[in-house]
This record gives structure tokens, sequence and C-alpha cells, in this order.
């Protein structure tokens, strides 16, 4: 009786640990910020077009690919952005005005990848998340929406969009991710924050 009250404690708080427990495993951004470094060109032109930062944009494909353009992970996210045709893809092309999504091959092409993946941060930002005040709340909000949607974040703080912003707007960035450790329905969610801004310290 009282072993199997032993690993039932155990198990609890190795459940609460790893929901909090995002520095594990540890990650070393060096080498894959280095590689991203290298398309920081487009990253720069894509950028300017777009309003987003050239830094987030080359973190994002050193957390996402570690620069590798002909990556292709399980779920169909493709190329340096990890971009699903699905969904960011087919978003970009719908605000365009184009019919239809990205094939894998225009996925694949450096330049076509970056350009729709900053165009869908644009998106994002100008969008669903726009009202956000803080720069630095922002940039999480961003993050955490481009790799587990938008609506899983916001309806952590309420089903309604504005009184969610309002919400967001009541915290400071140490807050904000706090809230998404505890709050966020996807364990790695917090994670990928923590990655994309060790990326951009490691610049």
């Amino acid at each position: 009786m009282k072993l199997r009250w032993v690993v039932f404690l155990f198990v609890l708080l190795a459940g609460c640990s790893s929901k909090q427990d995002y520095r594990n495993p540890p990650w070393n951004a060096e080498v894959p910020v280095k590689r991203a470094m290298q398309w920081m060109p487009i990253s720069e032109k894509a950028g300017a077009a777009w309003g987003v930062s050239p830094r987030l944009v080359t973190a994002i494909i050193a957390v996402e690919s570690g620069g590798n353009p002909e990556l292709v992970s399980k779920s169909n996210a493709v190329g340096l952005m990890q971009l699903k045709a699905s969904t960011a893809g087919r978003e970009v092309y719908r605000y365009m005005g184009w019919k239809g999504q990205p094939s894998t091959s225009e996925l694949k092409n450096p330049e076509r990848n970056i350009s729709m993946g900053t165009a869908y941060l644009s998106i994002l930002e100008h969008g669903v998340l726009a009202g956000i005040k803080d720069p630095q709340v922002m940039q999480y909000a961003l993050v955490v929406s481009y790799v587990n949607g938008a609506g899983a974040l916001l309806r952590t703080f309420s089903s309604d969009r504005k009184a969610a912003i309002e919400e967001i707007n009541d915290l400071d960035a140490d807050e904000f991710f706090e809230h998404v450790v505890k709050n966020h329905p996807a364990p790695q969610a917090p994670r990928y924050i923590w990655k994309v801004q060790q990326a951009m310290d490691a610049m």
C-alpha cells in the first residue's frame, strides 16, 4: 500500500514538473543558427516587405529546420520555415487573392518558403493577434501562434478574441510566458518560445 502511494506521488510530481520543464532536453542554438544565417539576405528582403523582424524569421528557421530547405516533417510541414500547405500555405494564398495552396516543390524553394512564412507571421500579427501592445509579448504570441495556431492561444484567455487581447495586455512578457507554461494545451508551446529566444540570443 505504501509503495503504491509513493509510485502515485512520483507520477503526480513527474507530471507537474514535465509540464513546466520546457528546457529539457537541452538545445544548443549555435549550429542551427549558423545554418539559418546563410538565408539572412532572403529573410531581410521578406522582413522588409512584410514588416517582420528578419532576426525573428531567422530564429524560426533555426528552430524549425536548422536551415535545411529540403526538410519535410511527418506532418507534411515543408522547408526552411516548416510550412504546411493546407494551413499556413493556404492562408497566405487566400490573403494574396490566389486560389488553392502551394505545392511541396514551391515550399522547398528557399525564397518562396521564407516569403510565405514571413507573410504568415504578418497575417497573424495584423489579423487575429492585432491589438497586443507590448512588442515582446507580441513576439511570444506570434511564435506560439505560428507553431500551434492563434486560436489555441487566445482560448487560454477567453473564447472572445477582444476579451483575450485585453487580458494579454494586462501581462508583461514574463507573465505571458508563465501563462503559456501553465495553461497552453500543447506542451511544446513554452519550449518553442524558449528555443526561438535561444536562437535570437545566439545571433
